[in-house]
């Protein structure tokens, strides 16, 4: 019977000892979960029937339990590099089904998709902001699509002491210059057609009465064509600024920029709004604060940012920002039923319940830090106690099953 005793517990400390040495080997793995074995004791017999005799069997591993605590976060600045500060994994997908994983080391493959080391593919919502069916989350390996201008935000100072020009305005559609005798000041934009073909638009203002009036009026023109404007002036109110009826905002206004891209790139006319709403008439020069338009040419991919909210940003040459999807994350009832399939990842179990899907930072659910991972959770000085703990409980189960074999040899040899 001590054999038997003795080798279960060698059985157990030899248990022990290889998660401890599998923890301290992961110690730099990114996204690794440390275990721990748990031992219980041999349902005991007992040789006369009465419990208070009754001997153990020994003990056994009844299992090895992980720990989810949160790991260090490494920075990398590599914005595909993710971890979740908070609850919840990363959703992947291979051949093998869906699998889950707290190591958030990405890059981008060939064909544009975001994937680990081992070309798993990250999933993600195409729709940031709503949770319902994931896809390969996927950046754009081709020409960004241009935008076609439809929005103009203006934002300047029209000078109060401003008077009416002498002269008319005037438009010489040979030369394509308006006379700078029939206007007080003019700026100019570049806006840009449905092709992403860019186009020059001029704005001309001139004051309309003596210094004491507040009315102006607005003239446009594009690559030498002039362009109407709807309706084609306005008046400020006695504070300077520009005010709608009954209080509303100054409604923008419209024109139309037609045959847009030229001859040689037709494209369709371009109608815009200006918006002139924060434009004011107070004493100070002409100025102008800020003169913005939606519009953007084709681009190619120069970057990617991600927010903590989990939602993937594509920067592209042209100055354009696209929102290309929202990671995925999955949370479960009780994570110490996963199941762990190696590569610092896990399948959901009968005992782990079905994922819980969201992103990140909805209820429930971690935020995201782009530019950094999650190391390992492993306490390297914890470890190496565990491990001198395990060796001494090796060496004194041996000594059990070297004592009984003492024993043994005395009763052997009694003659």
């Amino acid at each position: 019977m001590p054999f038997n005793i003795g080798l279960t517990g060698l059985n157990a400390a030899s248990s022990d000892l290889n998660v401890t040495g599998n923890n301290i080997a992961n110690a730099s793995t990114a996204g690794f979960k440390g275990s721990r074995a748990e031992f219980a004791d041999i349902f005991a017999t007992s040789r006369s029937g009465v419990s208070k005799t009754a001997i153990g069997n020994g003990v056994k591993l009844a299992a090895v339990s992980q720990n989810f605590s949160q790991g260090n976060l490494e920075f990398t600045g590599r914005s595909l590099d993710m971890a979740i500060n908070g609850d919840g994994f990363f959703v992947l997908k291979s051949g093998d089904g869906i699998q889950y994983t707290r190591a958030g080391q990405f890059q981008v493959d060939r064909e544009g998709f975001v994937v680990n080391s081992a070309g798993q593919r990250l999933q993600g919502f195409p729709n940031p902001g709503q949770v319902g069916a994931m896809q390969d989350l996927r950046l754009t390996t081709g020409l960004a699509a241009p935008q076609q201008t439809s929005v103009i935000n203006a934002l300047m100072n029209l000078p109060a002491s401003a008077v009416e020009p002498e002269a008319e305005f005037a438009f010489d559609e040979d030369t394509g210059v308006a006379d700078p005798d029939g206007y007080n000041h003019s700026t100019a934009v570049t806006v840009y057609d449905s092709q992403g073909l860019p186009r020059t638009l001029t704005l001309y203002f001139r004051k309309v009465g003596e210094e004491e009036s507040n009315e102006w009026q607005v003239f446009a023109s594009s690559d030498g064509q002039e362009i109407d404007l709807d309706p084609a002036g306005f008046t400020f109110a006695e504070d300077g600024t520009l005010q709608g009826e009954d209080g509303e905002p100054f409604p923008p206004l419209n024109l139309t920029i037609p045959t847009a891209g030229g001859p040689n790139a037709p494209a369709d006319p371009i109608e815009i709004e200006l918006n002139l709403s924060d434009t004011t008439q107070y004493g100070d020069k002409f100025s102008v604060i800020a003169l913005e338009q939606d519009g953007f040419t084709s681009g190619q991919l120069i970057g990617v940012d991600v927010g903590d909210d989990g939602v993937v940003f594509a920067r592209f040459t042209s100055g354009a920002t696209v929102a290309l999807g929202q990671v995925a994350l999955a949370n479960f009832t009780n994570p110490q039923g996963l199941k762990n399939v190696g590569g610092t990842n896990w399948v959901e179990t009968f005992e782990s319940g079905q994922p819980l899907m969201g992103a990140p930072g909805d209820n429930g659910f971690g935020l995201l830090q782009a530019g950094a991972f999650e190391g390992s959770n492993v306490d390297i000085a914890e470890q190496l106690v565990k491990l001198i703990s395990a060796q001494r409980n090796f060496q004194a189960n041996a000594q059990v099953i070297s004592t009984a074999d003492t024993l043994t040899q005395t009763i052997i040899n009694i003659r």
